[in-house]
């Protein structure tokens, strides 16, 4: 099933966006959060806001120095809202955490993944998603697209429930892209998601039609 998402935490950006009905719901990041100026006394009221909007899932990433303080920040994160997914890095301190989690029965995301490999550890620990950067991938001189259609082939064929959801997308023409391939799940920052909606014969057709609608109201 196909499931867009929203990667921002700005609330003038997301709820337009969430208004649609076409967001399956809203990733964020710590950078995201200091970019508006939110702390984490503040995820509450993002998360209130966001489910209100419709945000059906919204994803929150844990922090810590060691698994101990990660799975702290973690529990609480997840005690904001039935709907939160935890977000943790694919580090051994993120993995585990991951696996306590998900032995839990919380929805985890795996982040900060860089290669198919970290797909798979993903996937071991039970994670409901594994996040591929893909722009920061084709930053470093990697071939983005090959690792994340590997990732989705390899968990596909080891009949993994992780999914992939695409992070770090400057395009939609990737979007379809990657579609084509079986990849289901994207994260858009807003300015990318808002293309989404950005055609010009579809303008110039819906002019068309409202100017004879009104001419048959008349």
């Amino acid at each position: 099933m196909l499931r867009l998402y929203i990667d921002t935490a700005s609330r003038q950006a997301a709820e337009p966006l969430l208004a649609t009905g076409v967001f399956h719901g809203m990733t964020t990041n710590p950078t995201l959060l200091e970019r508006e100026g939110l702390r984490h006394a503040d995820l509450a009221e993002l998360y209130g806001w966001a489910t209100a909007a419709g945000a059906r899932e919204v994803f929150l990433q844990a922090w810590g120095a060691d698994a101990g303080e990660m799975m702290r920040s973690a529990e609480a994160l997840a005690g904001i809202g039935e709907h939160v997914v935890v977000k943790v890095p694919v580090t051994a301190a993120g993995m585990a955490v991951a696996a306590r989690l998900t032995g839990q029965g919380r929805p985890v995301l795996v982040t900060a993944v860089y290669n198919a490999a970290q797909g798979l550890v993903a996937g071991a620990a039970g994670a409901r998603y594994v996040a591929p950067y893909l722009g920061r991938m084709h930053d470093a001189g990697r071939d983005g697209t090959a690792e994340v259609v590997a990732m989705h082939r390899a968990l596909g064929a080891t009949d993994s429930p992780t999914r992939v959801l695409v992070a770090s997308l400057r395009d939609v023409d990737t979007v379809v892209r990657l579609a084509g391939h079986g990849v289901a799940c994207f994260a858009l920052g807003a300015q990318v998601a808002r293309q989404l909606f950005e055609e010009p014969l579809t303008d110039k057709a819906v002019e068309v039609f409202e100017t004879a609608a009104r001419q048959a109201a008349s």
